[in-house]
């Protein structure tokens, strides 16, 4: 069979590529004298030249980094549509293979090579490459990457506008905003012209500030057509949430009490569920030598790959008698969310309102009260609900399959 593997470096507006049929014997040597490189811009020609390096064969493979999910998308897309096999490697990984090849420099056109070579060295295991999400999950995940845009935008303007409102209508200036409903928050909705308020009429009309400037109203309709797009994009992610597919693992979040954004984030980060688990379908458990006991010691690689994407897998960093750990990899938005949930769901006591979290309530309350410092105690306990979690997802997912196979 006909192979050709292409590593692209993809770049804001181009993409470097590097044609390899076999990995090089010695790598340096042909980053040196024989390697040829080609740059694709973002443009028609662009994309026509990198499609026809590979025409003509019977498999054509295109490795290449996530690099954000803008620029990459644009040439995964053109390939995915034509024929061509889209592999993804993670940028540590990358970066670690690169040195491996025995080469000092950091070049587009080394990435573009060392990205091909990677793909001959462990093409064999899937499980070195970032998954490529496929189908409906694809948009929940941009749906959940767009919220997260508009809500660090719109913090600005509402800073902004109320810094505004303070000298201009002081009344308004703390008024809380929030809303349910498709409608804009009723106060920016007023001061926009686009909502009525006797409330805030009757306040205007005697008010002490100096008047709304038109600079005040402009950041008032921005922040409606804001809330207009968030509240579109929430219908379709509720929409695609309740798709079958996704049935098991929304049962397991709302015992873990994740509001719908948080459900979201998580799902388009772990779905499907399998790729953290062995052939059978079981969580992947090695047992080992213990470093320090001797005796067989559990390792937990299925979990620990999946503590790890959310952001809650501690890696520990040891020199000498110098023991300490810190959490690094993994989705950092889901590591802001689950920060965000365990404080107002397991550290408020009247929110505990299934088992699972009243579970974790208590060990919360008892570490607290043990004198545990308060860092450390949210720490342990946001890596104990990542464990719960994907223990909860695993039983979910087997009794489905027990009930097909009876």
């Amino acid at each position: 069979m006909s192979l050709i593997v292409i590593g692209l470096d993809v770049c804001r507006s181009s993409v470097v590529c590097c044609k390899l049929f076999a990995k090089p014997t010695e790598p340096r040597d042909y980053y040196d004298d024989t390697a040829e490189f080609v740059t694709c811009h973002a443009d028609a020609a662009g994309v026509g030249r990198l499609l026809d390096m590979a025409k003509g064969y019977e498999r054509a493979i295109a490795v290449m980094e996530p690099t954000g999910v803008n620029y990459s998308q644009l040439w995964g897309t053109h390939l995915a549509r034509n024929g061509v096999e889209v592999w993804l490697v993670g940028h540590t990984q990358l970066a670690s293979y690169r040195e491996s090849l025995d080469i000092e420099d950091k070049t587009d056109e080394l990435d573009a090579m060392a990205l091909a070579c990677y793909w001959f060295d462990y093409n064999s295991n899937p499980r070195r490459f970032v998954q490529v999400r496929t189908g409906a999950i694809v948009r929940i995940r941009q749906i959940v990457l767009r919220l997260a845009h508009l809500n660090r935008v719109q913090s600005p303007i509402i800073n902004r506008i109320r810094q505004d409102l303070a000298w201009q209508f002081p009344e308004g200036a703390n008024v809380q905003t929030r809303t349910r409903s498709a409608n804009a928050p009723l106060l920016w909705g007023w001061i926009a012209g686009i909502r009525k308020s006797a409330k805030y009429d009757r306040l205007y009309s005697a008010t002490v500030g100096s008047g709304l400037r038109p600079e005040a109203i402009a950041h008032a309709q921005r922040l409606c057509n804001l809330h207009t797009e968030e509240w579109e994009l929430e219908n379709e992610l509720r929409q695609l949430s309740a798709l079958p597919e996704f049935a098991p693992y929304q049962r397991v979040f709302a015992r873990f009490q994740f509001g719908q954004r948080v459900a979201a984030l998580l799902l388009s980060q772990i779905f499907p569920l399998e790729n953290y688990l062995g052939d059978d379908g079981k969580p992947i458990v090695l047992v080992r030598k213990g470093k320090q006991s001797g005796k067989p010691t559990k390792r937990h690689k299925s979990r620990r790959r999946f503590e790890k994407a959310l952001g809650c897998a501690p890696r520990e960093h040891s020199s000498g008698a110098t023991k300490r750990s810190s959490v690094v990899g993994g989705s950092d938005l889901c590591r802001i969310a689950l920060w965000q949930w365990f404080f107002t769901t397991i550290e408020v006591r009247r929110n505990r309102k299934t088992p699972i979290i009243q579970e974790l309530g208590k060990i919360y309350d008892d570490q607290k009260g043990g004198g545990t410092p308060i860092a450390l105690v949210r720490s342990r306990c946001r890596g104990r609900a990542a464990r719960a979690l994907f223990y909860a997802l695993v039983d979910e997912l087997t009794v489905i399959e027990e009930q097909k196979a009876g």
